[in-house]
């Protein structure tokens, strides 16, 4: 299954999170959804017929749990697998994988930097499944690390490790050249030779290597490398999806199980101070022509959910956008609400403060302020306040496209957002 770049995947994430909109959906191997439409701002204005329903907000739909197949399936089970990371780790994620596939060698290393990037977040469990009918040595090398795994576990991680990291030499050896370098290898190691060849080639371990290539097909997985995080979620190894499972199942512990009370004032003046590391914004919201999204606005603020984000899309020229603590461009608060679009605001200058959304019902927490007249956004989206102090700051916040790739510079943050009502 090959690798690909920047794989977004709204609709597996709008389940795990209750993310708000429904995107088109590529089916492949596996699912592979589309780019998340809240980061694309491009969209054009609607008339609607008839005067516009009331905006409202509801809180996201509980998270569904996996079935109960998948439980009996794709839950560790610390008598049989392998697993490193601890015990209580928020995120499990299974890899059913080949040693001879190219493609699992990267994802392996994805996953080893992905732990050293969460070490109290992850745990990985390694399944065999060999594709003994495109891969000769598949079978041989889940023998050769089952073989070291019973001298000690640490053993097993080291021989996975190595046949990862010297693939391309030992795939073309010969199986019986390959069968005579692990056992060098596992002296190498410091495991006992003797006792490695004898368990390498013991009934026990042919037979589960032999049907662990079986029991991948009985259960329908399409390639290598499987992926499945939680027991239910199947996810690309690249790092990017990854990172954004990650970020996305931590944020969970935030969000809010309900919408927050409607306390906003209409007809006070409310001024946002947006603290970040190359200085102050000062922002003043429209609490009379959007007073769900200023409300939303107030109480995310004052209860620190901007605090320590990063401005995760910054595009020269047309916007810079943030709100989102998992900074994939997918999180939002745990509730939605409307579009508040009137005829008096528009996007026909810089320095305006609008809500990103994937659609008229799913605004959150995610905002961007303008850079320049933008005209395609009328109608789509709810300006709910302007710069008016500190404009030259947005325009020195790091560029930073996420359609670049993972390789971006890190985002500049929000220190804090603090407000005052006059």
């Amino acid at each position: 299954m090959k690798k690909l770049i920047l794989i977004l995947f709204v609709v597996i994430l709008s389940a795990l999170m209750g993310a708000c909109a429904a995107a088109e959906v590529i089916q492949t191997e596996p699912v592979q959804p589309t780019e998340q439409p809240a980061a694309s701002l491009d969209v054009s204005s609607v008339e609607a017929e008839g005067p516009p329903p009331p905006p409202t907000c509801i809180p996201n739909p509980p998270r569904p749990e996996p079935s109960a197949e998948d439980l009996a399936v794709f839950s560790a089970d610390p008598e049989t697998d392998w697993i490193k990371g601890p015990e209580d780790a928020a995120i499990t994620i299974i890899e059913y994988a080949d040693f001879q596939c190219p493609y699992c060698s990267v994802a392996s290393e994805n996953l080893k930097l992905l732990m050293e990037k969460y070490p109290d977040d992850v745990r990985v469990v390694y399944r065999h499944f060999p594709l003994a009918s495109i891969h000769d040595k598949a079978i041989p090398a889940a023998q050769a690390v089952e073989a070291a795994g019973l001298q000690s576990k640490d053993a097993f991680w080291a021989f996975h490790d190595l046949l990862y990291e010297t693939q391309a030499a030992w795939s073309s050896y010969s199986i019986e050249d390959f069968e005579a370098w692990v056992v060098d290898v596992a002296s190498e190691l410091g495991l006992d030779p003797v006792q490695f060849e004898s368990d390498y080639n013991s009934e026990a371990i042919v037979t589960m290597a032999e049907a662990s290539w079986i029991d991948g097909q009985s259960l329908g997985i399409p390639g290598t490398p499987y992926i499945k995080i939680n027991s239910q979620y199947e996810a690309q190894g690249d790092p990017q999806t990854l990172i954004a499972y990650v970020e996305l199942i931590k944020m969970e512990e935030m969000q809010y199980t309900a919408c927050p009370p409607l306390t906003i004032d209409q007809e006070a003046i409310y001024l946002a101070t947006v603290e970040t590391d190359q200085g102050s914004i000062v922002i003043e919201l429209f609490a009379d022509q959007a007073p769900l999204a200023v409300n939303s606005f107030v109480y995310l603020a004052d209860n620190g959910w901007f605090d320590g984000i990063t401005f995760h899309r910054v595009l020269p020229g047309f916007v810079a956008q943030t709100g989102d603590p998992s900074g994939t461009g997918f999180g939002n608060p745990g509730y939605r609400f409307g579009n508040e679009v009137t005829d008096e605001l528009v996007f026909d200058r810089a320095g305006l403060v609008a809500m990103a959304n994937s659609g008229p019902e799913s605004n959150g927490s995610q905002f961007f302020i303008t850079y320049a007249p933008a005209p395609s956004l009328n109608g789509g989206y709810t300006i709910f306040g302007e710069v008016t102090k500190g404009m030259e700051v947005v325009q020195a916040i790091t560029p930073r496209d996420p359609q670049e790739g993972v390789d971006l510079p890190p985002g500049d943050l929000i220190i804090s957002v603090t407000i005052e009502k006059q």
